[in-house]
């Protein structure tokens, strides 16, 4: 329902979530499950895949042929409908000398419904950095106590995969994962030329499903490799909460969905104890308060961090008495090379679509050079892969018109592969989100401010990213796309890789963070973190997975905190 049809007075609810993306996802169905009742409030509109997804029209019946605009920024059949780097009457400042990007996805289901899909799972070294380098800070958790979750998560949602077999990137056990697609021919060059160079190259682990999930409420089908993932997914092979766990959870009876929400703060019945949260419904601007048990704040990671600063009654905002909200600010590395590939020229055709993305892709392998000081970076990045029959990038052809140019646009189609860096960031005192002290956005709630830097480790392990990229496009006899740029001009602008972390972030005592190992703010009981802020450090494989995992695992502890009457 929207938050115009709702009378808080009438919901009765023992957990409210705010939030409807891979965390609040997570929460409602776990909780539900569990026996508890739920009130999910989600800022944006409500969103339903199988009805409004066009998966398969081509670009040339969009606008503009389906290219960026400032409301669709991934393009006019992206499934992200009320969002982006832009959104109406909701701005956020920065500081001076800072560019940074904050992308907010405004409807049900929030960044499931466009996202990577790149799910790796985090390591050993990932949970304790500081120990490894003395820089940043450990978790208070490890591997192990994340590993049961990674296992339960990856059948939950369907992911496909294999063997890694290298330093840091743990397998999975084989029950946990789907057959993986065969790499492309791109892929395959790529593949031979990397381990030529002692480069490994393994199967990427994906979220999209090759089998099929029967579901009496959900049911799910296997990818059927013709679609683009990023339109969203009306049969349910790429996760997404929409398709996955909103229904089921709210076939249990006991979730109630509440969407064009914004919530502005949390509310307090005592020292120590939310009363629940307050809300403004975007459509008639009429503010409300509901109350629950308890709140689990799941609206990514700068917004429940905006929340928690906007609540409480002091300017530090709630839950901070550590001072480290809005702190340890961090998003990945980001930078893209591509070159064309003369040898894949003129190749035979044949449907070389595959599942959404990559099949394969590189995992870092240099941790051992790493770790003897060889290296000028302290933490790791990976390449994914690009390369499939498609429209070729206008570098990677003549200039020619008529019927030169649909002869060079089909000789080099499918002859372009690229090699995309993602890569970890430590944070640093110059990163961090604030409120703005004059600046509200059309709710009248303070909206955000940041201040954000890279270090010279990212700009280095940028760089040296750059050199193995373009070395493994020189042993391919191919043609360098991208100009060789400076690393300050080539890094990508903070936020722009969507995987904002670690401004609420967990740890083992009160003093140095705001939440315990279970996202529970040490300042208030009955209020709990559940996604990217509680995050005590980054890492260069994306975030998602591990963010499933981690509210899976809060969430049953939040569940049984309530079978021993914690909540009574």
């Amino acid at each position: 329902m929207t938050a115009a049809a709702l009378d808080p007075a009438a919901i009765t609810a023992d957990v409210i979530i705010v939030g409807s993306g891979a965390a609040g996802g997570m929460a409602a169905y776990s909780l539900t499950k569990a026996g508890l009742r739920c009130l999910m409030l989600e800022a944006g509109r409500d969103y339903d895949p199988q009805a409004e997804v066009n998966m398969f029209a081509p670009e040339s019946d969009a606008p503009l042929r389906g290219a960026s605009t400032p409301d669709k920024p991934f393009g006019y059949f992206d499934a992200t409908v009320a969002g982006g780097w832009e959104v109406d009457g909701e701005p956020y400042t920065m500081r001076e000398g800072t560019n940074f990007r904050w992308y907010r996805s405004r409807m049900l289901g929030g960044r499931t419904n466009h996202w990577g899909r790149h799910v790796p799972r985090w390591g050993p070294y990932d949970f304790k950095p500081f120990s490894r380098d003395g820089l940043g800070a450990d978790w208070p958790i490890s591997y192990d106590d994340v590993a049961p979750f990674y296992d339960r998560v990856e059948r939950m949602i369907g992911v496909n995969g294999g063997r890694i077999e290298l330093e840091n990137h743990p397998d999975s056990p084989p029950v946990c994962l789907m057959p993986p697609p065969k790499p492309r021919v791109p892929e395959m060059l790529l593949k031979a030329t990397c381990e030529s160079m002692g480069i490994p190259v393994r199967t990427a682990h994906t979220a999209v499903i090759t089998r099929d999930m029967p579901d009496k409420v959900a049911p799910r089908s296997a990818c059927f490799n013709a679609t683009p993932c990023t339109r969203g997914c009306t049969i349910g092979a790429m996760f997404q909460t929409t398709t996955s766990f909103l229904p089921m959870a709210k076939a249990t009876g006991r979730l109630t969905v509440v969407t064009d929400a914004m919530v502005s703060k949390v509310t307090m019945a005592a020292a120590g104890r939310a009363a629940g949260v307050e809300y403004v419904d975007r459509k008639t601007g009429a503010r409300h308060q509901v109350k629950a048990r308890a709140v689990i704040l799941a609206a990514g990671t700068c917004e429940t961090t905006r929340l928690l600063l906007n609540s409480g009654d002091t300017p530090a905002g709630l839950a901070n008495a550590s001072g480290q909200l809005g702190r340890n600010l961090t998003d990945s590395t980001g930078a893209s090379f591509r070159a064309f590939v003369p040898a894949l020229a003129d190749r035979p055709r044949y449907n070389e679509d595959g599942i959404g993305g990559q099949h394969v892709y590189i995992p870092f392998w240099l941790y051992q050079e790493q770790k003897r000081g060889e290296l000028d970076f302290a933490r790791g990045y990976h390449f994914e892969i690009g390369g499939r029959f498609g429209i070729p990038p206008a570098a990677a052809l003549p200039r020619v018109w008529g019927a030169g140019l649909k002869k060079a646009v089909r000789a080099a189609s499918g002859a372009t592969i690229g090699m995309t860096l993602r890569g970890e960031m430590i944070p640093n005192k110059d990163t961090f989100c604030e409120i703005d002290p004059g600046v509200k956005d059309r709710f009248g709630i303070p909206v955000l401010r940041f201040a954000f830097r890279w270090s010279q480790h990212e700009l280095n392990q940028v760089a040296h990213g750059q050199r193995t990229a373009h070395a493994v496009f020189k042993r391919m006899n191919a043609t360098i796309l991208d100009p060789e740029l400076p690393p300050e001009q080539l890094i990508t602008a903070g936020g722009e890789i969507i995987h904002e972390l670690g401004s609420a972030r967990m740890g083992a005592d009160a003093r140095s963070s705001v939440v315990d190992s279970y996202g529970q703010t040490w300042d208030v009981g009955n209020l709990v973190l559940m996604d990217g802020a509680i995050f005590a450090s980054g890492a260069h494989k994306n975030p998602t997975l591990t963010i499933l995992a981690l509210a899976l695992r809060a969430s049953e502890r939040l569940a049984a905190r309530f079978k021993s009457g914690a909540f009574a």
